[in-house]
């Protein structure tokens, strides 16, 4: 089965994918007219002036939950294999990615607003969403869907919540082992996944806002603390920072690894990390209340600068600056600072990097690190499930398939922390490589339909410039077909019927 896995993963993960995620980003970066530089004020205004409501949670804990999936365990071990194996230059093309996946991640989040809908008084929406409504192909979103729920909901839990479990035990000691239907395991694993099994059943089954409530805190205190301890190391070594920056941009075009390697592994890490044109973001951008779609695909264009140019680059500074790398070559290493023996695909590089800086401080603290980083994740991951599942559920009336999906979640994160998931991983790979496959084509084609997204954003655009109070949106008027919350919406605020001959609606404002 690994061995099937693994080749389905080759295939799947191939440099294709890679080179189509920076494609679709350099594209939608053009066709936005560069979104992400333009807007970046607009940007943190919307941040922190959205509020929720009854239906739907505010831009900002969109962008929390949104956040809590993205900022995960690959901040810090994604950016040491980057760096282990396509030298310091594969930080640059982090940036790159991060760059344009900013315009990825504005279309697809403002396509999840536009086709969002209301399903037991909560805000739904996605890729499958907006793939049956603007594609029309309900065969297409349901390939999502299923791929959505096997990888999100069944598999890649268990592995975050085991990196947990690893972390802690790490940090703390096994202490006894105890004997159990499934096998032996330490106190401490035991334990662990006791603690996160109860918390997350306790989150889930409060629904959306109750995990936006928990993100909005966790989330940037989490990254907060992260980025500070990091400041900490880089200012304490101030005078190395020229360097490094020279490291990074000298490397990433004539890098001791080969040219390849620096852009193979830095955009490979940079896509996984900051997940642009993936599909997962939209699912939390869908359940914002917001006045005018392309207000959360802003917001949560914004979230990629968080994720790559602050989190991944507090990561890789650390990591340089103290020397705490190896840089693997074909026939061999090209750069040996620590043994042979550790891997530059964990997070061993970064803890090392704060050990060295902070003695006594780093182990514990990456192990607290992981354990927000993985847990929110998790939440991440059930979030983007259950939206799927309730996509299915639309044509499938079968009772309890949220239930069943929590039940399972919760079974699968106390397993998965307590034992190994070499093989859930690979396979929770093909799932989240299908999704962004299946995405990335879709919002290409939907582009090419009837390009939804970029109406959004200039019509916008047009009653930002009037000085509007409040925004409306008029999909029909803008030719957009099968934005129904919207439509209702349009009638709700001004009492007419949307139209394609409507006249401006949009109130100047008197200041």
């Amino acid at each position: 089965m690994q061995s099937i896995v693994d080749f389905l993963n080759g295939i799947i993960w191939s440099p294709v994918l890679i080179y189509l995620c920076l494609g679709a980003g350099l594209f939608y970066s053009v066709m936005t007219r560069f979104v992400q530089i333009r807007h970046f004020g607009e940007m943190w205004r919307l941040l922190v002036s959205g509020k929720s409501s009854a239906k739907g949670i505010s831009s900002f804990q969109a962008l929390a939950v949104s956040l809590s999936g993205r900022v995960g365990t690959g901040n810090i071990a994604g950016v040491a294999a980057a760096i282990g194996f396509g030298g310091p230059g594969a930080v640059f093309w982090m940036w790159v990615v991060a760059f344009f996946g900013a315009a990825t991640a504005y279309a697809e989040s403002t396509l999840a607003q536009i086709y969002k809908e209301e399903d037991d008084g909560e805000f739904r929406g996605g890729p499958a969403y907006y793939i049956e409504k603007a594609m029309g192909q309900k065969w297409y979103a349901w390939i999502f869907a299923i791929a959505t729920i096997f990888a999100c909901g069944f598999l890649l839990p268990g592995v975050q919540s085991n990196s947990i479990g690893n972390a802690v035990e790490a940090a703390f000691g096994s202490g006894a082992m105890i004997d159990t239907a499934i096998g032996t395991f330490s106190f401490a694993k035991i334990f662990t996944g006791t603690v996160i099994s109860v918390i997350l059943a306790f989150i889930i089954f409060g629904g959306v806002k109750r995990i936006a409530s928990f993100t909005q805190v966790v989330v940037p205190f989490m990254a907060l603390a992260y980025i500070i301890t990091a400041f900490i190391i880089i200012l304490l070594n101030i005078s190395e920072v020229p360097r490094v920056f020279a490291m990074i941009i000298g490397d990433a075009f004539s890098p001791m690894a080969g040219i390849g390697a620096a852009i193979g592994w830095g955009v490979k890490r940079g896509v996984y990390s900051n997940e642009a044109g993936q599909g997962t973001g939209p699912h939390a951008a869908a359940a914002a209340n917001v006045e005018h779609p392309a207000q959360q695909g802003l917001v949560q264009s914004f979230s990629i600068y968080i994720d790559t140019l602050l989190v991944c680059s507090a990561t890789a500074f650390m990591i340089i600056i103290t020397g705490a790398y190896n840089v693997h070559g074909a026939d061999g290493f090209i750069i040996q600072n620590l043994g042979a023996d550790i891997a530059a695909n964990g997070p061993v590089f970064t803890q090392m990097a704060l050990e060295s800086a902070m003695p006594g401080i780093g182990k514990p603290f990456i192990a607290v690190a992981l354990f927000f980083f993985a847990f929110t994740t998790i939440l991440a991951y059930y979030y983007i499930a259950e939206t799927n599942v309730a996509y299915i559920r639309r044509f499938i009336k079968v009772e309890g398939l949220m239930f069943a999906l929590k039940l399972a979640m919760v079974a699968v994160v106390f397993y998965g922390t307590v034992r190994t998931a070499n093989l859930a991983w690979a396979m929770g790979d093909v799932g989240v490589g299908l999704m962004a496959w299946l995405n990335i084509v879709g919002i290409l084609i939907i582009f090419f339909m009837s390009k939804p997204a970029i109406k959004a954003l200039e019509d916008y655009e047009m009653q930002r410039k009037q000085g509007v109070k409040v925004y409306l949106f008029n999909p029909i008027k803008l030719g957009i077909k099968g934005a129904h919350y919207w439509e209702n919406e349009y009638r709700r605020k001004t009492g007419k019927e949307p139209s394609s001959e409507a006249p401006a609606e949009a109130k100047p404002s008197k200041a």
